[in-house]
């Protein structure tokens, strides 16, 4: 429902605005890979790829742009993401991207030998920059990649293409995820090669049953064009899934019978068990509440169920890394030689790492304690230690530990003491090296290569810790806890005017988001900020505050993060309101100018603030929101909301339009008439029950834009322009 979705909290988005100790540009997210043996690095930079090796970071022009430039050019290729084969002899190199959705997968894959300097490209037959995940075979011979919704292979030798695939269509999708299943699981690349090069199994989504929403394209010709777009909405079944095993040398497919209604369940992980012949494939029912993992054998598609899990609200998917890099899949997390996963489970009220064999033995608790493991970074199976990023003492922060992989081992914090704040790590393959990232809201990003095992600077004079005078500025952020009258304690930041003065009132700005998809209270360089005001609010004398209320997921349990379950637009807007009367009673917050913004989910928050609690909120700015919950996807609805087929109320109950009627105070909507996300249909619901109710505001549509509204000459400044003019005009900025 927003712009980007998150697990637990925010994985630490730093950028590499400051590798003190090797003085690099900041990275792009295909143009960093770790050597296999993890002594060196690659990187894209002006010349080609260079590699660096460690400990001295000693760089080598691995691949010159020489090498890059195809015959018959005079231009090298400009390189957008690239990763080696099994025996790193050859580089794949993807180039001439598209955006599809949110991410650019899309476009043309070259491969480049190391060995002779060949460069060829893959897919010549095929339509221009319409090649999706391609993937070396991990024989090195063949490549396969997605193109028009079909499987193909290409030899690598011969250059032959052959189609793995030939029925796919607009709507019967291989190897590739359909809208919402991208949107929602993060499912892009549908395709995994077995570790014996013979065959490939992808999921088939069939979305021919999915009913249509129509968006219109009023802006790029003079007669207007329809959009479809296959998307369930809330109580509409999911498109059709299953899994097959296709034979690279007869290209015959064998599906894999998984048990269940293929249009009531999702099958959202799948993946051969390492050097065997199997599949480890996780199901997911509609309501998401119960998740069984299966072991499927390819030759006869046979499966049987392994583990399960049932939660009262949703299961959690875990996601491990950047869920919006080029190169992501949502795997399992392999251990022992394949014969165990890692799993991640809520059941004992925490978020905790859990050892799943596959083989029968009972599963054992890693992490152990009070507090949620939020991100995995290390699995160090020689000393028996697994690293993970957690925050027992503070949810607005993230730190790396490491314990016991047996589970008998304590909680032992590996990050510097001395750096409060959120921290992000880049492990090598074996665990040797690793960037360490850390930023916190007076700390500008800052990056070092470190040994892990000690979390030393490689080279310690110019370590983030040596250089702490160069990335500290005065702090403009404070971290606040409000407790409510019901005894709910939300963390949330707080800037100040910067000429506060104690003695005078100024207005508050709230920033909302409010929903399980992210959190807006984390302790990172930026915090405070917003990106859609002209100028700075601290300056004009704006009080700027964000809260995280229940339901949000910040790592404070189960029992917090799902308490929202079937109450979005309830339990959420109550803590937001409930804070802020606390917030009133400040000496220096003046009521009569309390404003409101969010986006997405936040501009849904928004406008349940300002019509449900109309005698706190007096200005609102709501841009893409949901005004009517059943208007949005099923997968994101159904896991927080149930089905409202059997829970209708709760959907009534927490749509902003259902108190449009309330409205008292002064609001700017603000949609684009291209959002493929939450649909402008919300817009035009919102408008018609304002109208009916002769209720005054202001509309902007940005015609064709996404939800994003980037998309356009002029676009950010405008927006930008019109948010703060709105917000000035009807909650006057300075103390009075």
């Amino acid at each position: 429902m927003n712009i980007f979705k998150f697990q637990i909290r925010l994985k630490s988005s730093l950028i590499f605005g400051l590798f003190i100790a090797i003085s690099l540009q900041s990275f792009s997210q295909g143009g960093f890979k770790w050597s296999k043996d993890g002594t060196s690095y690659y990187r894209i930079q002006s010349e080609g790829v260079v590699q660096y090796t460690l400990p001295n970071n000693d760089a080598k022009l691995l691949i010159s742009r020489e090498q890059l430039t195809p015959k018959n050019s005079n231009t090298p290729l400009s390189v957008n993401y690239f990763t080696f084969s099994q025996d790193e002899q050859k580089v794949l190199l993807f180039t001439n991207t598209k955006r599809v959705w949110r991410i650019n997968t899309k476009g043309d894959y070259w491969v480049l030998n190391m060995a002779t300097g060949a460069l060829q490209q893959l897919g010549k037959s095929l339509p221009e920059a319409s090649l999706m995940f391609a993937k070396i075979s991990p024989d090195g011979k063949l490549a396969a990649y997605v193109s028009d919704n079909n499987i193909y292979v290409e030899d690598l030798g011969t250059s032959k293409i052959k189609a793995l695939t030939t029925d796919g269509t607009k709507t019967l999708i291989n190897g590739t995820f359909d809208w919402v299943y991208e949107e929602e699981f993060a499912c892009r690349d549908g395709f995994r090669w077995s570790p014996d090069s013979k065959s490939i199994a992808y999921w088939q989504i069939d979305a021919s049953n999915t009913k249509t929403f129509y968006m219109i394209n009023n802006t790029d010709a003079i007669y207007s064009e329809v959009i479809p777009l296959e998307y369930p909405k809330v109580g509409e079944p999911p498109s059709a899934c299953k899994v097959g095993v296709v034979n690279v040398d007869d290209a015959k497919t064998t599906w894999i019978n998984i048990p269940g209604d293929a249009r009531q369940n999702y099958l959202v992980r799948m993946e051969f068990i390492p050097s065997t012949k199997k599949l480890l494939i996780q199901q997911l029912n509609r309501k998401q509440n119960h998740s069984k993992l299966f072991i499927a054998e390819p030759k006869t598609g046979n499966s049987k169920v392994i583990q399960e899990e049932i939660d009262a609200a949703w299961v959690d998917i875990y996601n491990a890394g950047n869920k919006y890099a080029v190169d992501y899949t949502n795997n399992f997390i392999w251990y022992n030689d394949g014969k165990n996963i890692l799993w991640t489970t809520e059941k004992d009220g925490w978020r905790h790492l859990y050892n799943v064999s596959l083989e029968g033995e009972k599963e054992q608790l890693i992490t152990n304690g009070n507090y949620d493991f939020i991100d995995l970074s290390f699995i160090d199976t020689k000393n028996g230690y697994v690293y993970f990023m957690a925050s027992p003492d503070n949810a607005t922060q993230s730190y790396l530990y490491k314990t016991k992989l047996d589970g008998k081992g304590h909680l032992e914090l590996m990050s510097p003491k001395a750096l409060k704040g959120t921290h992000d790590y880049n492990v090598s393959p074996t665990g040797a090296f690793a960037i360490h990232s850390f930023s916190n809201h007076f700390t500008k990003p800052a990056s070092e290569l470190i040994t892990l095992a000690n979390h030393q600077s490689i080279n310690p004079a110019s370590g983030i810790e040596a250089n702490l005078s160069k990335l500290v500025e005065t702090p403009k952020v404070e971290f606040i806890k409000v407790t409510t009258s019901e005894g709910v304690e939300m963390d949330g930041w707080m800037v100040k005017p910067t000429n506060f003065d104690a003695t005078k009132k100024y207005p508050v700005v709230f920033y909302v988001y409010s929903e399980p998809g992210s959190a807006t209270v984390n302790d990172t360089y930026g915090a405070g900020n917003n990106r859609n005001y002209n100028g700075s609010m601290a300056d004009d004398g704006y009080i700027h505050i964000s809260l995280d209320n229940r339901g949000t997921p910040a790592p404070k349990g189960r029992e917090w993060r799902k308490s929202i379950y079937r109450k979005i637009g309830q339990i959420n807007i109550k803590d937001q309101a409930m804070a802020a009367k606390e917030i009133l009673k400040w000496d220096f917050v003046d009521p009569e100018r309390i404003a409101v913004w969010g986006w997405s989910g936040g501009g849904s928050t928004t406008l349940n603030l300002l019509f449900q609690y109309p005698d706190i909120y007096k200005t609102g700015i709501s841009v893409a929101a949901i005004s009517n919950l059943l208007t949005y996807d099923n997968i994101y609805q159904e896991r927080y909301m149930g089905l409202p087929q059997e829970n209708m109320e709760d959907f009534v109950n927490g749509s902003p339009v259902t108190y449009a009627k309330n409205l008292k105070g002064n609001l700017l909507y603000i949609h684009g008439t291209g959002d493929d996300n939450v649909h402008y249909q919300n817009a035009e619901i919102l408008v018609n029950e304002l109208v009916k109710h002769n209720k005054q505001f202001q509309f902007m549509p940005y015609p064709n834009r996404t939800h994003g509204i980037r998309e356009g000459e002029g676009t950010t400044e405008h927006l930008k322009t019109l948010f703060t003019t709105y917000l000035k005009t009807y909650c006057p900025p300075g103390g009075r």
